[in-house]
């Protein structure tokens, strides 16, 4: 069964979006003895790579965009075209969706989903939007506890039931005030229908179902 992609769907993810549309060593070391010691020393040292710091994450907020957000990386499990390969993908475009929603760019989304799904591309548009104008989201963060895929060999579309939670969603302006009124936090089922090909999963439908 193909999910719905009615306006009750969309309002899961896009809420308030919609209207977007319309106008997310201190002691000592023992150094066995050598006829060089500072030669040795120094060779440790050179051996010894420093660690490269790694920029902090940091969520939006109504004095600034999030900073450092970590790009979705497709998992191995989610190149395989099975029933474990469905769900690691389902996971990985929920993921790619959330960062859109951080960082405003949907480009990671786009790379695996099909131009025919509706609801899709609804989103895209409506976080491309709400990003416009010196615009950002505060909020609207993704997780997915529960991803069940119903995979059958060579059965046609794999359909994947997702649990979403998502964040209140807030959109601020470039001074920081509100831009309209918050989305509220939700956790609803989701259907994501994919289809496998040379290139791996691609997203072709995606509905509400509770």
């Amino acid at each position: 069964m193909t999910p719905r992609t009615s306006i009750s769907a969309r309002s899961f993810i896009i809420g308030s979006l919609a209207t977007a549309l319309t106008l997310t060593a201190c002691g000592n070391n023992t150094q066995p003895q050598s006829a060089s010691p500072t030669v040795s020393a120094s060779a440790s040292a050179t051996a010894t790579p420093t660690p490269t710091p790694t920029a902090a994450y940091k969520p939006a907020d109504a004095k600034g965009k999030a900073e450092n957000v970590p790009i979705p990386v497709l998992p191995e499990a989610a190149k395989a075209n099975s029933k474990e390969g469905v769900e690691a993908f389902a996971r990985y475009w929920f993921q790619a969706l959330s960062y859109a929603y951080e960082t405003g760019d949907v480009r990671v989304l786009k790379q695996t989903t099909g131009p025919n799904c509706v609801l899709c591309t609804a989103l895209q548009e409506a976080i491309t939007v709400a990003w416009t104008d010196g615009k950002w989201i505060v909020g609207g963060r993704i997780e997915t506890p529960v991803v069940v895929g119903k995979y059958r060999d060579g059965g046609g579309s794999p359909q994947t039931t997702v649990q979403a939670i998502q964040q209140l969603i807030e959109i601020r302006r470039a001074d920081g005030t509100l831009y309209q009124d918050p989305t509220k936090a939700s956790n609803r089922g989701m259907q994501l229908v994919a289809t496998f090909s040379a290139n791996g999963w691609t997203v072709i439908d995606l509905g509400l179902i509770y």
